[in-house]
């Protein structure tokens, strides 16, 4: 697969990376389906890992350090914390630690940053960037990140305030017709030296019908890389094929693939663009 800079941070990575939050039972992914497709991954030659506590509390890390074993130093992790204090965050990364069965890891990734009140949380006194800043000089984390879904103002505005190594956020094709990450916020990061990591893609399945497109999309962006969750050894397979092969859509392509997805730009579709993912009624106000 062709390799992409990722940021400032000095390495390369793949154009497709695993996004482990699907490796648990609630998709139908047993333990030992879960090592095997980790394992296969890296053997394909992915690098780049994405987990979080909050995935299926804990069973995701937990399997995903279950897969790596000897393997560990071959990959990058990066898991998150969604705690907003200084104290719950190092509580929930020594929790990520023990299941990922690990020592450091690299990449902390702040969670889904939805409100630029929360934003101020994190930056407060107390508040989780203060275990992020102390938890680098301690060598327990080697890089700095954030994520979010929802509104790229957040997120331009942390970059603002902070020199981030990468940022996760939602680049589906769907995502691009709405508050859109692709607009101002890539250009931005991509000038200060910010990875930026593609997620959402298959737009939490409603974008599968149109799958080759779909993640054709996210890969021929200005991006590091793409996390596409992954649950079995077909959808990595697939994935791979689509990968190794990747030609960007050429302009015609994407029109008629916006042609045919554009019904799909809705809050209840969108729900991460939303003002509450439950009900996912009304577009969250920016």
């Amino acid at each position: 697969m062709k390799k992409q800079p990722f940021g400032k941070t000095g390495r390369e990575f793949p154009l497709l990376s695993f996004g482990a939050q699907r490796i648990v039972d609630e998709h139908d992914c047993t333990e030992e389906d879960a090592i095997r497709i980790v394992n296969a991954a890296i053997d394909q030659g992915i690098e780049y890992f994405d987990t979080a506590p909050s995935y299926s509390d804990g069973q995701s890390e937990e399997r995903l350090g279950k897969a790596l074993g000897h393997r560990r130093s071959k990959v990058w992790i990066a898991t998150k914390t969604h705690d907003r204090t200084k104290e719950g965050s190092l509580r929930l990364l020594e929790k990520s630690f023990k299941r990922l069965q690990t020592d450091y890891v690299d990449e902390w990734r702040l969670h889904n940053i939805m409100y630029k009140e929360e934003l101020d949380q994190v930056f407060a006194k107390g508040g989780a960037m203060e275990a992020m800043l102390e938890a680098k000089e301690q060598g327990m984390i080697k890089h700095i990140s954030i994520s979010g879904h929802t509104n790229p103002q957040v997120q331009l505005e942390a970059i603002d305030r902070y020199p981030f190594d990468s940022a996760l956020v939602a680049l589906s094709a769907l995502d691009h017709h709405i508050y859109s990450f692709l607009h101002e916020f890539v250009p931005r990061a991509n000038e200060r030296g910010v990875a930026v990591i593609g997620m959402k893609v298959m737009a939490l399945g409603k974008l599968v019908p149109w799958y080759e497109k779909a993640l054709r999309y996210t890969l021929g962006l200005p991006i590091s890389t793409t996390i596409v969750g992954m649950e079995s050894m077909k959808q990595l397979e697939q994935n791979l094929a689509i990968a190794r092969a990747f030609t960007p859509l050429t302009e015609i392509e994407q029109v008629e693939f916006f042609k045919d997805i554009i019904h799909l730009v809705r809050p209840d579709v969108l729900r991460w663009k939303t003002d509450n993912w439950v009900k996912a009624e009304n577009w969250s106000i920016r």
